[in-house]
C-alpha cells in the first residue's frame, strides 16, 4: 500500500509538470470578470497596501501555494523549495495529502518543512474518504510533528471516481469532519481539488465547524485527467470538465457563508487573485504555476513566480483606485 501510494504521488505531479491535464471546454469564469478601469487612482504605488489576515496571521499578500506533494523521496526537495520561498515572500503554503506519512512515518522528512521554514504558515493536509477512517490521534501526531499550523481536509469525490481503486465510500464523511474539527488541535480547512464547492455544501461544512473553505474550481488542472494520464477509468474522461467554475464557487459560496474563502483552481495569475478577491475570497492560491515554478529555478524560482503574482495584484489594484483590499473589494465592475 505504501509503495502505491508514493508511485501515486510521483506520477500526480509528472502528469502535472507534463502537462495536458487542464480543462479543455470549461474555463474559470475569471476571463469574465471586468474591472472598471481608472485611469486617475490619486494613488501613489508606495501606499497601495496588500496585506491581509488569515485565521489568526498576518501575510504580506493574499497568496497561497496549495498542497500537491509529499510522500515519495522528491517531494522533499520540492516542498521545502515552497515552503522557504512562502515564508520569504510572506504568504502560505499548504503540504499535499499526507495519508502516506500517517501510513509510514519514515516518509515524514517529505513533508517536514521546518527547518527550512520555521516560520511559514503551513496546512497540512488528508483526504475526507481516508479521514472516516483514520486514528485521529495519529492523525494530530502527524501534524504536531510537522508543526502545522491548520489541516485542510480535501474532498475529491469525482478524482476518487476516475482513479484505478479510488476511494469510493462518501457515507459519514461529514460526521468525520465534525469529529475532526473538535479533536485536531488547530483550524480545519475543507477544501475541493478542482471541481467546486457549492454554496448548500459550504453552509453544511460551516456548520461542521470548519473554519475556510478552499472552493478549488473547475477551469485550471483537471484531477480526473491526471487520473486518465496515469492510466485511470477510461470512462471517466466524460468528466474531464466536470465541476463548478471557479468564479462562480467564489462569489456564491462567498455569499452563502461567514468563514473565509479561498479561491484556488485556474488561479495563474496576481489579476486573477484580484478578481478572486473581489468576488469575495480573502485568499487565492494555486499549485501548478508553482511546482513548475520550482522545477525550473528551485527556491528562487518560485519567490520570483510569487513575487509577480504580487506585482500584478498591485496593478490591478492601481488601476481600480484601490488603497487596500477591501477596497479592492469594493472596485467597480464593468458588465
Amino acid at each position: 500500500m505504501a509503495e502505491a501510494i508514493q508511485s501515486r504521488k510521483k506520477e500526480h505531479v509528472e502528469a502535472v509538470l507534463t502537462g495536458g491535464v487542464e480543462a479543455e471546454r470549461k474555463t474559470t469564469g475569471f476571463e469574465k470578470v471586468e474591472f472598471e478601469h481608472c485611469c486617475l487612482p490619486e494613488l501613489d504605488w508606495k501606499d497601495i497596501d496588500t496585506t491581509t489576515t488569515f485565521l489568526g496571521r498576518k501575510f504580506d499578500a493574499p497568496f497561497i501555494v496549495t498542497g500537491m506533494t509529499g510522500g515519495y523521496p522528491e517531494a522533499e526537495r520540492i516542498n521545502n523549495d515552497l515552503a522557504a520561498a512562502c515564508q520569504a515572500e510572506g504568504v502560505a503554503f499548504g503540504l499535499g495529502s499526507m495519508r502516506a506519512m500517517v501510513e509510514n512515518p519514515a516518509l515524514a522528512r517529505t513533508f517536514d518543512v521546518r527547518q527550512k521554514a520555521p516560520k511559514v504558515f503551513l496546512i497540512g493536509n488528508i483526504g475526507g474518504a481516508q479521514l472516516k477512517k483514520m486514528e485521529l490521534a495519529k492523525l494530530r501526531g502527524a501534524l504536531d510533528a510537522l508543526k502545522a499550523d491548520a489541516l485542510a481536509v480535501h474532498l475529491n469525490p469525482c478524482h476518487e471516481a476516475a482513479q484505478q481503486g479510488g476511494d469510493l465510500a462518501w457515507k459519514g464523511v461529514l460526521d468525520a469532519v465534525r469529529r475532526t474539527v473538535k479533536e485536531c488541535g488547530r483550524p480545519v480547512i475543507a477544501k475541493e481539488v478542482g471541481n467546486g464547492v457549492s454554496a448548500a455544501v459550504a453552509k453544511k461544512l460551516e456548520s461542521a465547524g470548519v473554519a475556510a473553505i478552499d472552493v478549488a474550481g473547475a477551469g485550471g488542472t483537471s484531477w480526473v485527467a491526471v487520473e486518465l494520464a496515469r492510466g485511470g477509468k477510461r470512462e471517466a474522461d466524460v468528466f474531464w470538465d466536470w465541476g463548478i467554475p471557479t468564479a462562480t464557487a467564489v462569489k456564491e459560496v462567498s455569499k452563502a457563508i461567514k468563514i473565509p474563502v479561498v479561491a484556488s483552481g485556474g488561479v495563474r495569475s496576481g489579476l486573477d487573485a484580484a478578481k478572486a478577491i473581489r468576488l469575495g475570497a480573502t485568499l487565492a492560491g494555486a499549485a501548478a504555476p508553482f511546482i513548475k515554478a520550482q522545477q525550473k529555478g528551485g527556491e528562487a524560482g518560485v519567490r520570483a513566480e510569487i513575487r509577480a503574482w504580487k506585482e500584478q495584484l498591485k496593478i490591478a489594484m492601481l488601476c481600480t483606485g484601490s488603497r487596500s483590499l477591501a477596497e479592492l473589494r469594493k472596485a467597480r465592475l464593468v458588465e
